[in-house]
């Protein structure tokens, strides 16, 4: 198994700060006994974040920057490509957008808690706004909907994670097929400003729904395999990543290592092959399982770096 750990280095001046206060035994003890690999380069200018890139790789995925075809592998999972093809598919996230005075700011979709009555029903308002441009709106999770139209085809788009906490603007597509897209998401600012659900969530004071975030656009090709591959993405540092909350991201790192990486150590005490990525903004680090003799005495000849040395370098 191929373990992935994104924002193991979040960009934000908070959790870069927080990295030496980090405490990770467990994960210090693992790379004593695993092997570098070659490092993957990024950066945090791109529309698909390193990590994605990585998972896409082990996937067989075309690595093109926004156009990881993501919501077109849901679709080949759902069955839906034997209808509509493998192009023009994207994700549709409904999302809450912070006006500020100088820019436009986007709360993370989580956050929100959409449950099934409410987002179906949003997506009921709104599928008919989209059909006028040809797009499908079908449902897919608590908080996503899986969308089909042939203005989304080649269209590159920056992942949800890129956007979130962030200024909007800076990440919204500029080619001049997005412009109804655009139009849209004007649209369903002055629709859903009087929806029941919105009305409902108000006088609870909870968030709002106000706008959606479009992602995961590309085309599959026939080569990729499905999403049951032997990579498996650890989410649970994002959420703090995202916010720059570097109290929360030491915590979250904390408990990784006492739960996943000391598992992942007695497994590699025990000679079990496995590999490790832990994936920055500019770097993922990968290493692996060298089980031979040569290699441990070659190892022993060098100083491991520590957990907090090697973040630095993400």
């Amino acid at each position: 198994m191929h373990t992935l750990i994104p924002f193991a280095t979040p960009a934000g001046p908070q959790c870069q700060d927080a990295i030496p206060r980090l405490e990770l035994p467990y994960l210090a003890e693992l790379l004593g006994l695993l092997t570098p690999t070659p490092p993957v380069l990024g950066n945090e200018d791109s529309l698909s974040p390193l990590h994605e890139r990585v998972h896409a790789k082990s996937l067989n995925l075309p690595g093109v920057d926004g156009l990881l075809p993501w919501a077109a592998l849901d679709a080949r999972q759902l069955g839906l490509t034997r209808i509509h093809g493998d192009t023009g598919w994207a994700w549709i996230t409904p999302c809450h957008w912070q006006i500020n005075a100088d820019h436009v700011a986007m709360d993370h979709p989580d956050t929100l808690a959409l449950d099934a009555h409410e987002i179906d029903a949003l997506r009921e308002a709104m599928q008919p706004y989209f059909a006028e441009d040809g797009i499908t709106l079908h449902s897919l999770n608590h908080s996503t909907w899986l969308v089909h139209g042939e203005i989304l085809c080649d269209l590159p788009t920056a992942s949800l994670a890129r956007a979130c906490g962030a200024k909007v603007d800076r990440w919204m597509p500029r080619v001049a097929q997005a412009r109804s897209l655009r139009r849209l998401q004007n649209e369903m600012q002055m629709l859903l400003y009087r929806h029941p659900v919105n009305d409902a969530r108000a006088a609870q004071r909870r968030l709002t729904v106000n706008s959606f975030w479009i992602s995961g656009t590309g085309t599959l090709p026939s080569g990729a395999v499905d999403k049951s591959d032997n990579m498996s993405v650890q989410h649970s540092l994002e959420a703090a990543a995202l916010r720059d909350d570097a109290h929360a991201w030491v915590q979250a790192w904390q408990q990784l290592d006492s739960g996943l990486i000391a598992l992942l150590l007695r497994q590699a005490k025990a000679g079990q092959p496995l590999e490790l990525t832990l994936c920055g903004e500019r770097m993922a680090a990968g290493f692996e399982l060298q089980n031979t003799a040569w290699w441990n005495r070659i190892q022993r000849r060098f100083t491991t770096p520590s957990p907090a040395e090697l973040l630095r370098t993400l």
